[in-house]
């Protein structure tokens, strides 16, 4: 058994606290995870994990033997880094996540044509509105809407984003437009992934928690309902700009509109951004920056 064999099925058991997902992140099967992690503490005789049906531990030794693992898994890691930041071609793997719909609309038409740019590139992207650990799960890179909560990530401001509040002139004509926060709670208002708004009042942030005749976690289909009559929407400027600018919505309440958000791209703090990350992440705030300014 060579110095580094088992140590990468050692730290994905580790870090995911069972041997199916470390399986499933390695892409080898349990039965491998475990006969290599069994060698592991055989060559070394002593237990690293505590085993149940229902829960993997370490144990105090394997405590001290994943700290370790780490730092040398990091440096392997730097030295690859440094190989490849000779090449003068981006080349290789980006493994990263971003919001579904943001996503969808922004973000991978621009991994497309930065991979037209650089075939030699390769993505593998996750559309997803969980919020993963990026050391944990292996990303390079994330792309994060609004206020950033990690503080163990670094970040980049790619471009931003404004919340409206509006509705339909049909809905207005029938209920009327709210012009106080109280009176905004005696309408139907129609929610996404929060139940709670936030709202500006004369410079303190204030969050309501909304009385909601609609819960959905799309943005398109709030847009959707909102056009229809169906009550107030609180939505990114990306999905109803063009909605405002033509009247099909209007917006109220604009004396208590949020400040401009984020929209990051976020990497681990412990990593320095090999040459294709980096340029990826130069290549999407260049453009989204221009898109945004564009509006």
């Amino acid at each position: 058994m060579n110095s580094w064999q088992g140590i990468n099925e050692f730290v994905a058991v580790a870090q995911s606290g069972s041997f199916t997902q470390a399986a499933k992140r390695l892409g080898v099967s349990t039965a491998h995870i475990s006969r290599q992690v069994t060698a592991l503490e055989e060559k070394h005789s002593t237990k690293l994990f505590y085993r149940s049906t229902r829960k993997v531990a370490l144990t105090e030794e394997g405590q001290v033997f994943f700290h370790h693992c780490q730092h040398a898994l990091t440096g392997l890691e730097e030295a690859e880094r440094a190989i490849s930041n000779l090449r003068d071609t981006p080349q290789g793997l980006i493994k990263m996540t971003a919001p579904v719909a943001y996503g969808e609309q922004f973000i991978m038409p621009l991994v497309h044509d930065f991979m037209r740019q650089y075939p030699e590139v390769e993505v593998q992207m996750f559309l997803s509105n969980q919020t993963f650990d990026l050391v944990a799960e292996g990303f390079d890179l994330a792309i994060r809407l609004g206020k950033l909560n990690d503080s163990s990530m670094m970040a980049k401001r790619l471009t931003s984003r404004i919340q409206y509040v509006c509705a339909s002139p049909d809905y207005l004509r029938q209920y009327g437009a709210p012009h106080t926060l109280d009176e905004l709670k005696q309408h139907h208002c129609l929610t996404g992934n929060s139940e709670y708004w936030r709202f500006l009042v004369e410079g303190k942030e204030r969050t309501l928690k909304m009385k909601s005749r609609l819960n959905c976690n799309s943005g398109f289909a709030l847009r959707d309902a909102a056009l229809k009559g169906l009550g107030i929407i609180k939505l990114p400027d990306y999905y109803i700009a063009d909605d405002l600018k033509l009247g099909n919505l209007v917006e109220v309440l604009p004396q208590y509109l949020e400040a401009e958000e984020g929209i990051w791209a976020l990497y681990p703090h412990n990593r320095h951004l090999s040459p294709k990350v980096r340029l990826l992440v130069d290549y999407l705030n260049a453009h989204l920056d221009s898109d945004n300014n564009a509006q």
